[in-house]
């Protein structure tokens, strides 16, 4: 070979080199976040901080060597199957998907993606997971015991005001397992005490249920937990308030917004863990290999000045098991 084309054909290689290099680098990896309510504000920044956390426990960080791309459905359930076709079809490496209606939406669209999902009530009833301890498939994640707590809020409530002969039952009829329904009927049973269901999937449905409250002269109502019905927190607080209808929540938030009483997961901390599986699974790890996780600790928070402005007195024995009171 002369030494003309010999230099030729080494500067053809070199000029090859870095898309080759490049080609062999792996790109950032992706999340997609897929979530039934509405985008972060300042009602679940806590939570988004605390998820960030967790991921950065594990060495990713947001913009750095992570791409995260956001989903909501807006708290419009129909939208979430197309929601996680989208994220499937942008090839992400990992779907975190948050509550039951947003988990079974991820399970649908993908077989293959890894799926970490938060907030589901009974992951092997919806067919998510072969059990807790051995997922066995391409999700895992964490559970809320949502049903379970439901008669556990019941009784509080009824701590609070024993003197109720009427307590109701607030769902969301687009989203709530009917074992809720079962269940908090026999905790009504066990007190004496009459359940009427009422159910809201828009606002003008909770203004219309507060109303059917006052007409059935309720002393109390359980609000249970849904993407829709947090998303309207202020609305429930200030209706139950306006009303003077003692309620019990599912997130210590609505306590700290001027609600009675909350009894639930600490969903900050769980949010942690569900970034610090993300990571661990975009590391190598298997959702199969890692078993779905359940709360064993749960926040009792009492409003002492929302209590004074119903005038209800509330019980030693309660304030003492409470781990937070809101004077």
């Amino acid at each position: 070979m002369r030494r003309r084309d010999f230099i030729i054909l080494l500067a053809g290689a070199m000029v090859g080199w870095p898309s080759a290099l490049r080609a062999q680098q792996k790109a950032m990896p992706v999340i997609g976040f897929l979530d039934a309510n509405t985008s972060p504000s300042s009602l679940n920044a806590p939570v988004f901080a605390a998820f960030r956390q967790g991921l950065g426990e594990t060495g990713y960080v947001e913009g750095q060597n992570l791409a995260i791309e956001y989903r909501w459905a807006e708290t419009n359930y129909d939208r979430l199957p197309a929601l996680a076709a989208e994220l499937v079809s942008r090839k992400v490496d990992l779907i975190v998907a948050i509550a039951s209606t947003g988990s079974v939406a991820a399970k649908n669209a993908t077989s293959s993606i890894p799926i970490v999902f938060m907030g589901v009530s009974d992951p092997p009833g919806l067919g998510l997971v072969a059990s807790l301890a051995r997922p066995g498939g391409n999700l895992t994640g964490f559970s809320n015991l949502a049903v379970e707590l439901m008669p556990k809020r019941f009784e509080l409530l009824s701590e609070l005001v024993p003197q109720a002969k009427v307590i109701a039952l607030l769902v969301n009829p687009n989203n709530y397992p009917e074992r809720i329904i079962g269940d908090m009927e026999e905790a009504a049973r066990a007190k004496g005490v009459q359940l009427p269901i009422l159910k809201a999937g828009t606002e003008s449905e909770i203004d219309a249920a507060f109303s059917t409250l006052v007409e059935l002269h309720a002393g109390g109502l359980v609000v249970s937990p849904d993407p829709f019905l947090l998303g309207r927190r202020d609305q429930l607080v200030a209706l139950a308030s306006r009303h003077a209808v003692p309620a019990i929540y599912h997130l210590r938030n609505f306590a700290e917004a001027g609600g009675l009483i909350s009894y639930g997961i600490n969903n900050i901390a769980v949010m942690r863990q569900v970034g610090s599986y993300a990571g661990r699974i975009l590391k190598g790890a298997k959702p199969a290999d890692l078993p779905v996780q359940q709360p064993t600790t749960f926040q009792l928070v009492v409003n002492l000045t929302t209590a004074k402005a119903l005038g209800l007195t509330i019980p030693q024995s309660l304030l003492l098991r409470a781990d937070q009171v809101i004077e």
